[in-house]
């Protein structure tokens, strides 16, 4: 070797670095191609466009796209563009049931038990708006794609279950009238919560006030929870 001339680089060098970019991209490609996250994501989106464009005006093809994927990956999952809504109808009705069960209100007395299942649900449609614009066009459908759903009455027994329970407690310790039916009173909660925000448009037309506005949130809150209460306070005198 000449003096003054480099010592060439190790021939192990370019092939290291040749393999780490190798295990890169062979990471890249596991995280681009995982089965559980590209479910979720082509969920995700699909909720946007089916509460923005309903089941008819919906496409498949925006969906692939705005997913980086293709059609023919969505109906390998779904099989078709209507499996797609119901998969995606089953996934908004599960998420609410799931989060109505971590609020634990069986562990809670009747009363700061129904405050908090009330508090939430008013604050669930309020945030998810999605959701409300599902069930709407859901109920234009007739109810004809959820009741195809194997599990959908099963999984959405758990709400009622939860509201029975806080009744025969609070019938038990004299705070509850009992005379009250659980899908009943599970039908006037979700009656109050759900038109604020399923009719603010045609409401506000006719008012001059939209009830989703977000200064109008506490009041509505507020009254939303003292309105259930105070329906389901036992008002007979207690014995001697």
């Amino acid at each position: 070797m000449k003096k003054g001339s480099k010592a060439a680089a190790p021939a192990t060098t370019g092939t290291a670095s040749e393999a780490r970019r190798s295990d890169a991209r062979g990471n890249d490609s596991r995280r681009k191609y995982d089965p559980e996250e590209t479910r979720r994501n082509i969920l995700d989106v699909a909720t946007q466009e089916f509460s923005a464009m309903g089941l008819t005006g919906a496409r498949v093809d925006a969906i692939a796209e705005r997913t980086n994927t293709t059609k023919r990956m969505l109906y390998y999952y779904f099989e078709s563009k209507e499996g797609l809504y119901q998969a995606v109808l089953e996934k908004v009705y599960g998420d609410i049931r799931a989060l109505e069960q971590d609020l634990h209100v069986s562990e809670l007395d009747p009363i700061e038990g129904m405050r908090k299942l009330v508090e939430f649900t008013f604050d669930y449609h309020d945030r998810h708006r999605d959701f409300v614009r599902l069930i709407t066009i859901e109920n234009i459908h007739g109810a004809k794609f959820v009741e195809q759903l194997k599990t959908f009455k099963s999984s959405n027994a758990s709400v009622i279950h939860s509201i029975e329970d806080l009744l025969a407690r609070g019938v038990a310790s004299g705070q509850f009238r009992n005379d009250v039916d659980a899908i009943d009173l599970h039908l006037m909660i979700s009656s109050m919560c759900f038109h604020r925000i399923g009719n603010r448009h045609t409401f506000g037309t006719a008012f001059g006030r939209d009830p989703s506005h977000p200064r109008l949130r506490t009041r509505h809150r507020a009254m939303t929870v003292d309105a259930i209460l105070r329906f389901l306070r036992n008002e007979a005198p207690a014995a001697s």
